[in-house]
């Protein structure tokens, strides 16, 4: 069980910690315990800098004592993927190529430390982030915290199982393809894929240059925003954030959708889920429209087509990342990672260059096809239920790939397109494993998409619920 402290959402820790209701100090010591406690079950923690992490709360009740409040994510512990550079301490990407400290610190990761967030350690993820399941065979794999049995997703399976399990207030992911939604919706946690370029990518390990997109997962939309914000915005370090100011994430969350029109997705590939899943699903879409939202139902054209084209992007964008690597040394890749390799290798440069012309057109038509007529998409993230560690963990490839596909085939387009898109708990299967529901937004929405998110919560519990204690309905 965790303690009470541990049990507060980032909003609530850091207005606690605002207030000196309690220490700065005592909210890490709660984290750390539980880390240490749920660490042998699940494997969701790479490293965990415990006297960086209780040096970091005492500057932080410091500061906060002396008027130096830096705002709400002061004090407050957080985890992060290990893709992002810390000045010496070594970069994995889920592998072990990498062996070199690094020299300078990423965007994301000073502006927290800006923004006074206390930096916990380093979360665990498939192999350079090639996966979907949360499998390593490096540093083992990440597990659920719902049912240690079932599979986290992935590839940023340890911030989602972290976060679910109360061992962080809040964790970045990095989403390709689907890998901050979907680890997101298996462990029953927020996570958002921002507007590509709306969050910098400066000092991340790369995985794409085109799709890939850094995004917060927390416990609540509420503590999403505040991450969001802490993140978000221009870099001159990294030429694709544009310039476009970050708005008031917090101050957009509302408690009632009057006035929102809320696309329901139909058709292909969105109607193809189990019938628990379209039940949970169904529900969700009540509460939506009992808080004033005007439903509507709507054709996305051309998913499977957007799915494909990410694929060429990502596939071909990840052989010239780690190429090079496994021509020089294949002994230390996985065949996972390796395949992954492979098949971008494979990719005509013709179909890349198809790819990459048609991605403004298309977002263009799509905009106009979807935006014009709701301010939000509602879709799946998830199929059915989450996946058994034993359904994944076996030499037929293939069998994986396409657990995987049906839900990424939910999450790719959006990448393709560099849109938004938030997962959302909406409930538990009769196995009380997490359901939930995707949003979509046009470029920069992301504003819209935590009010949604937030208004929903505001009504719900499923948030609320912690791994370990009764989830059934």
């Amino acid at each position: 069980m965790s303690s009470p402290l541990a049990d507060l959402t980032l909003a609530r820790a850091a207005d606690s910690i605002r207030r000196r209701d309690v220490t700065a100090v005592a909210v890490t010591e709660a984290i750390l315990a539980r880390a240490a406690a749920v660490q042998p079950e699940i494997n969701c923690f790479l490293r965990v800098h415990r006297e960086e992490a209780l040096a970091a709360a005492e500057r932080a009740d410091a500061e906060i004592s002396g008027g130096g409040w830096r705002g709400p994510l002061h004090g407050v512990p957080l985890a992060h993927k290990d893709v992002f550079d810390r000045e010496g301490h070594v970069t994995t990407a889920g592998g072990i190529l990498f062996d070199v400290p690094a020299s300078g610190r990423a965007t994301v990761m000073s502006r927290l430390d800006a923004a006074g967030a206390t930096y916990l350690g380093a979360l665990n993820l498939d192999e350079f982030a090639a996966g979907g399941t949360g499998a390593n065979d490096h540093y083992g794999r990440t597990r659920n915290p719902w049912d240690t049995d079932r599979i986290s997703g992935g590839s940023s399976g340890g911030s989602g199982a972290c976060v679910a399990a109360r061992a962080a207030f809040g964790a970045l992911g990095g989403d390709a393809g689907g890998s901050v939604r979907i680890p997101a919706a298996m462990c029953g946690v927020v996570g958002l894929k921002p507007t590509f370029g709306r969050v910098s990518r400066a000092g991340t390990a790369p995985r794409t240059f085109s799709v890939d997109c850094t995004g917060p997962m927390t416990r609540t939309a509420e503590d999403c925003a505040l991450m969001l914000q802490a993140i978000a915005g221009p870099d001159p370090a990294d030429p694709t954030t544009p310039d476009v100011p970050a708005p008031d994430y917090r101050a957009a969350l509302r408690a009632d959708l009057v006035g929102v029109r809320v696309g329901i997705a139909v058709d292909n590939p969105f109607d193809r889920v189990e019938p628990e899943m379209a039940a949970l699903l169904a529900s969700a879409v009540d509460t939506l429209r009992d808080l004033g939202a005007e439903i509507v139902d709507i054709a996305v054209p051309d998913v499977m087509r957007l799915n494909d084209l990410q694929q060429i992007l990502a596939k071909s964008e990840a052989a010239v990342v780690c190429g090079k690597w496994m021509r020089e040394r294949p002994g230390d890749m996985t065949f996972d990672a390796i395949s992954v390799v492979q098949e971008g290798l494979l990719m005509p440069a013709t179909r890349y260059l198809e790819a990459k012309s048609l991605r403004a057109p298309l977002l263009e038509a799509h905009v106009r096809a979807v935006y014009a007529e709701v301010d939000v998409l509602f879709a799946p993230v998830l199929a059915g239920p989450t996946p058994t560690v034993a359904e994944t963990d076996f030499a037929d490839h293939g069998r994986v790939e396409e657990l995987f596909t049906r839900s990424a085939r939910f999450t790719r387009f959006a990448n393709y397109l560099g849109t938004p898109a938030l997962s959302v708990p909406c409930g538990f299967s009769a196995d009380g494993l997490p359901a939930a529901f995707q949003l979509h937004g046009p470029p920069f929405g992301e504003a819209r998409l935590l009010a949604v998110a937030h208004a929903y919560q505001g009504v719900t519990d499923h948030h609320a619920r912690a791994p370990g204690r009764s989830s059934r309905r």
